[in-house]
Order: C-alpha cells, then sequence, then structure tokens
C-alpha cells in the first residue's frame, strides 16, 4: 500500500466472517474494497480453530440475529459449497439427552421447529442407538441438516471471489487509529514495512478477537457502545477409531454447546471443545484436562474408557459475555446505532458465525446501503 490510499471500502480483519463481508461489498458493487489482517495469513485465529460444524439454527431464541442469521447462511452456505466444489458433508446430527433432561430437549427441539428447522427427528433410546450404536441415551433429536465443511477451502473461495472483483487483501497489517475526515474514515495502520493511511467511504469492523480492542481505537465511538470482551478457550481431544457416523452433541449449558463429538471430512473423531476462560490468547492443550472430557464424554459414549484421548488443538471464542451470564446474540450495529458515519461494528461473531458468515455478508452489505441512503 501507499503512504495515504482512498479506498471505498475497508473491512477490518480476513477470518471467515470478514473475507464474507469483504466478498459481499465487492459483488455488490461497492467500489474498490481493501481487507487489511492484522496476522500473516488470512484465517489464522478463531476461523481455523473451530469444529467446522455446519448449524442448523436449533439453539437460538427467535428473533435473535443468531436464529436469523444462522438459518439463512446454512442454506447460503451449502449453496455456495455445491457451486465451488468446497468439501462438506451434511453428515447429521445427534443431540442426546440423559433421563433428567428430556423435558429440556422436548423444549429444544420444539425451538427448533420454531426456527424453521422443519427436519428434526425426535428419537426414544432405541431410535437413537440404532442410528449410532455406541450412543448412549434417553432420548435424542437428530438434526440430518446439520453438516462439516473445510474452512480453509471455505476461506480460500471467498477470498478467490472477493479478488476476482478486484478486492485487495493486505496481511500484516493491524490497525492503530481510526477517525473521521472529509470523504469518509481515515484509519492508521501499522503495516508490514511501514505505517501507511487508508482513507475509506465504509468501513467495516470484522476483527473477531479484536473487534473490542479496534472498536477503542475509533475517536468518537461511544464506550458504552463497545460491550466487555471475554475470551473462551476451547480445547479438543482426538481419539482413533470411527465411533460415529454423525456428530453427537449433549445438552447446551450457559457458556456452549458442550463437550461434544464431531468429525473430520475423512471420519475421524475429536471431542470438545471445552470452555476454559483465559486473558490472554493461548493455544496449547493441556493433556491434564483429558480427565474432565472423560467425564462428559462418558455421559453419551461410556466406551471412552477403553480408548486413549490425545491433545488436538485448541481455539478462542470472542464472547462478549463472561462465565454464569447468559449466552449474548450477536451484535451488528451501523452508524443508527453508534453515529459513526460509514462504519458498520461486529461483536461476539462466536458460533454460529462460521454457518452464518455469508448471510452476514448480506446483512453488513444492507446496513452500509441504508448509510449511504440516508447520507
Amino acid at each position: 500500500m501507499n503512504a495515504t490510499d482512498i479506498v471505498d471500502a475497508v473491512v477490518i480483519g480476513a477470518g471467515v466472517v470478514g473475507l464474507a463481508v469483504a466478498r459481499a461489498l465487492a459483488m455488490a458493487g461497492m467500489g474498490t474494497v481493501v481487507a487489511v489482517e492484522r496476522n500473516r495469513r488470512f484465517g489464522e485465529e478463531t476461523s481455523s480453530r473451530n469444529s467446522g460444524v455446519v448449524h442448523s439454527g436449533i439453539y437460538y431464541p427467535g428473533g435473535s440475529l443468531k436464529r436469523r442469521l444462522c438459518v439463512r447462511g446454512r442454506e447460503l452456505l451449502y449453496g455456495y459449497c455445491r457451486e465451488r466444489g468446497i468439501a462438506h458433508r451434511r453428515c447429521g446430527k445427534l443431540i442426546v439427552a440423559q433421563g433428567p433432561q428430556v423435558a429440556a430437549l422436548r423444549a429444544l427441539h420444539d425451538r427448533g421447529v420454531a426456527n424453521g428447522v422443519v427436519d428434526l427427528q425426535w428419537l426414544d433410546a432405541k431410535s437413537a442407538r440404532q442410528l449410532e450404536s455406541e450412543v448412549s441415551c434417553a432420548a435424542a433429536v437428530l438434526s440430518p441438516s446439520t453438516g462439516i465443511v473445510d474452512v480453509h477451502e471455505l476461506m480460500v473461495a471467498l477470498l478467490a471471489d472477493f479478488e476476482a472483483r478486484g478486492g485487495m487483501l493486505v496481511v500484516n497489517s493491524p490497525v492503530s487509529g481510526v477517525r473521521a475526515v472529509a470523504g469518509g474514515l481515515e484509519l492508521t495502520v501499522d503495516g508490514d514495512q511501514q505505517p501507511y493511511v487508508l482513507v475509506a467511504r465504509r468501513v467495516v469492523n470484522a476483527a473477531g478477537l479484536d473487534s473490542t480492542a479496534v472498536a477503542h481505537r475509533v475517536a468518537g465511538y461511544p464506550k458504552d457502545r463497545i460491550p466487555r470482551a471475554y475470551l473462551a478457550k476451547g480445547n479438543y481431544f482426538t481419539c482413533p477409531g470411527r465411533p460415529f457416523q454423525r456428530l453427537v452433541y449433549p445438552m447446551p449449558d450457559e457458556a456452549g454447546l458442550g463437550i461434544h463429538a464431531t468429525l473430520d471430512l475423512d471420519g475421524s473423531v475429536r471431542f470438545g471443545p471445552d470452555v476454559e476462560w483465559v486473558d490472554a490468547l493461548d493455544y496449547a492443550v493441556d493433556a491434564d484436562r483429558s480427565d474432565r472430557f472423560r467425564a462428559s464424554i462418558r455421559e453419551y459414549w461410556p466406551r471412552v474408557d477403553e480408548v486413549e484421548l490425545s491433545p488436538g488443538y485448541a481455539g478462542i471464542r470472542p464472547k462478549i459475555v463472561g462465565p454464569g451470564q447468559k449466552a449474548a446474540d450477536f451484535v451488528i450495529e451501523g452508524p443508527r446505532e453508534h453515529g459513526v458515519a460509514g462504519l458498520v461494528s461486529l461483536f461476539g461473531i462466536e458460533s454460529p458465525g462460521l454457518t452464518a458468515a455469508l448471510a452476514i455478508g448480506e446483512w453488513v452489505t444492507a446496513l452500509l446501503r441504508q448509510d449511504v441512503a440516508a447520507a
């Protein structure tokens, strides 16, 4: 980049959501679009350290952005994967309940149906074991539209679409300041070789783990509109063999969807994520956590004590609520909420952010068009 460049739009952050937003803006004809990423490659943080699951939309309260964007994003994502030849599989998922949890599972089933997930199937214990012979439960819900996707292939395709429409990705470029100037917003970027300045009519803060910090660097951004950031580390363990053909989830808790069994596209199984609240980015997996994993997994897979669990990898979720607090909705705010013309902020884009990514791109594009229309 030059010392000062004038462009039409800048997206801060090049994870799967940032890339989907950048692609959407470029495809919508919003002029020259630049994505700036603080790391040396795209998708190095949350996007490359998750379960790779395409969620159906069961869990989220009616009227929430998570519900709306997950359900819309799921079908967009499956269609995009077919169109672009991205590796994925609609493998299905069992959500399992033990005796005292059956009523809560029924309520979850009913919520899913109300959310528009119309293919859910209620299973008794016998029917669940007919599908997954090693599962132990009192009842289960089958979600056939849940699946898995190769997240790296997805990001490569999004980037290719973005660049094919004239977009530019710039890495090693953390944003250190944003202020309003004549003609838009001026971003100070600490480039790899030297600092540079971008001036853009529209800016999207899709910085994931860094999104609240970026918002604090925006001159004039109201502090009461910036949620507190919490880091929820999720550890994963792998196991030998292929005990399941589908994803297997326990009942969710307040911090996440529980330590579940998920699949790679080759059929191998890993368990996670758990929830470990941390103060800094740390991707090391403590092997001693395996005992906690076994205790959780044993509820639905008694044979876990017969296999070795090996540390896999860890990811960090960008949460905006802390321990003991009720799960938060996505926060996607434009100028009507925070008052900074031309800026859209994304906070707390954790699960189901991957599933919702393409729908988030649509949503942000619409917000920016509203801002232009109101100007």
